[in-house]
């Protein structure tokens, strides 16, 4: 029964939130972060699936009272109102279940590198790099140039960023690899159409590791 694979979830998410109220936990700072992480992840799916068990068990009730001469009708109105929600909630539910990477809730650093097509490629780094300037505005992202080469005739050659936010490598890694454009660009006197790529690279930002060095191992 579906109800039952969705218990464990909701376990675990009450279980998070009693060990976050546990003075232990509260002063190893890297487990409360980490158990924070996954209690983010998991409340989306536990707010729809207690949504699912609260409409499975409305219409379980509903369909007992169908031969009630009073109330009958009343649930006949509400199952109609209620059956179509649970398959839908069901198709949301297994969607959130679907594991995520790891690596969804980290910052990244974008790499924008002119290919083939010359000025006009350098050209289309700027405006890929502003596209996604403009983007990170609107969701609220942070974005900080960490180094960048310009083109010769505008533009850039080169050009790394670092953005920063909430889930900025789970909606960003799926832009990297080649984008390629076709246009008569500004460099172009005859009104030619020409054709130029760049590549981007989404690369999620490194935690940190601390690393034991004793002194014996130091030469």
């Amino acid at each position: 029964m579906f109800q039952e694979k969705l218990q464990p979830f909701i376990d675990r998410y009450n279980e998070i939130n009693t060990l976050l109220s546990s003075p232990n936990i509260a002063s190893d700072i890297k487990k409360m972060t980490d158990l924070g992480k996954e209690q983010s992840g998991l409340s989306k799916l536990v707010e729809k699936a207690q949504k699912y068990i609260e409409t499975a068990e409305a219409i379980s009730e509903n369909r007992e009272l169908l031969g009630d001469d009073e109330l009958g009708d009343l649930a006949k109105e509400e199952l109609a109102e209620l059956e179509p929600l649970l398959p839908k909630l069901e198709e949301e539910i297994k969607v959130l279940m679907i594991p995520t990477d790891p690596n969804d809730d980290k910052n990244i650093y974008l790499e924008i590198r002119a290919g083939a097509g010359g000025d006009e490629a350098s050209l289309f780094v700027e405006d890929l790099f502003k596209m996604y300037v403009r983007y990170a505005e609107i969701v609220g992202w942070k974005v900080e140039i960490v180094s960048s080469s310009d083109g010769t005739a505008g533009g850039y050659k080169e050009m790394i960023a670092m953005l920063k936010g909430d889930g900025v490598y789970s909606q960003l890694k799926y832009e990297a690899g080649v984008h390629r454009v076709q246009r008569v660009p500004d460099t172009e006197t005859q009104g030619r159409v020409h054709t130029s790529t760049v590549t981007v690279a989404v690369i999620p930002e490194v935690d940190d590791v601390e690393v034991d060095i004793k002194p014996n191992e130091v030469k």
